[in-house]
């Protein structure tokens, strides 16, 4: 009889241990989902990388300007005082002037191409420039007497003072030339492009533009959605985008001073 007791207690304790081990199991199981949920939760998310817009060129890369002579007697000559009154690149961003350096050099273009799809361009500078600023449209002409019919008559009639209603992108592939931009005394400031100068004039200000003494530019011209033709000559004090840029650029001088 003692002998069949001790069996049945030893019988009694095996289940009883199997039971322990079975329930330490399952509560083990069912707690590691738990610990890698919280894992899951405190892992910081993943973030994407914002893209940079191409930063305008450094000071010293800025093309040369300066104050213009009011005796001008030949507009492809350079026209500086005397002595010469440099403007500097602060002096340009000042009147809304933006401004890159890219390597023409590196690519080809067409001497002619109207229009021209900006899609095309595999200068990748050129291309971030593009999707940056949303230019859609293009095209590419060189200002020369053997590529431009009536050359001189088409010279001068850039060279009338005037406004554009969009901001108006000049890439210079080739050749140079001066834009002359109003200051805020409307004094003439002469800007001389060349190769590989890009160079945005903002909507509104009071401009022109001339070939230099070497009489040939190959120029890109840019624009955001349909292109802007139409020059409005001076006086255009009522158009809205002079005064845009008056409110922008002229107003917003005097009233910080």
């Amino acid at each position: 009889t003692t002998e069949i007791n001790c069996l049945i207690e030893l019988f009694c304790l095996s289940l009883f241990s199997s039971k322990i081990e079975s329930i330490t199991m399952s509560t083990a199981a069912t707690e590691t989902p738990t610990i890698k949920e919280e894992e899951k939760v405190t892992s910081p998310p993943e973030t994407k990388k914002q893209k940079m817009a191409l930063e305008q060129s450094p000071d010293a890369e800025w093309p040369e300007a300066w104050l213009m002579s009011d005796d001008v007697k030949d507009q492809r000559n350079l026209n500086k005082c005397d002595p010469n009154v440099p403007v500097d690149a602060a002096g340009m961003r000042d009147l809304g002037i933006c401004y890159w350096k890219l390597d023409a050099d590196a690519y080809t273009y067409p001497v002619k191409a109207v229009p021209w799809d900006p899609k095309d361009a595999v200068d990748p500078k050129l291309s971030q420039l593009r999707d940056d600023r949303g230019y859609s449209y293009a095209d590419i002409i060189t200002i020369h007497p053997d590529h431009l019919p009536e050359y001189e008559k088409k010279l001068k009639s850039f060279f009338e003072e005037h406004i554009h209603d969009a901001e108006e992108i000049r890439y210079i592939l080739g050749g140079s030339g001066f834009f002359d931009i109003r200051n805020k005394d409307d004094k003439w400031v002469r800007v001389h492009v060349k190769k590989g100068d890009l160079m945005t004039l903002p909507e509104g200000i009071y401009h022109r533009f001339t070939c230099d003494d070497k009489n040939i530019i190959h120029a890109m011209r840019l624009f955001i959605g349909q292109p802007v033709w139409t020059p409005f000559n001076r006086p255009a004090e009522e158009h809205p985008s002079r005064k845009k840029y008056v409110d922008g650029f002229l107003e917003e001088e005097k009233k910080t001073d």
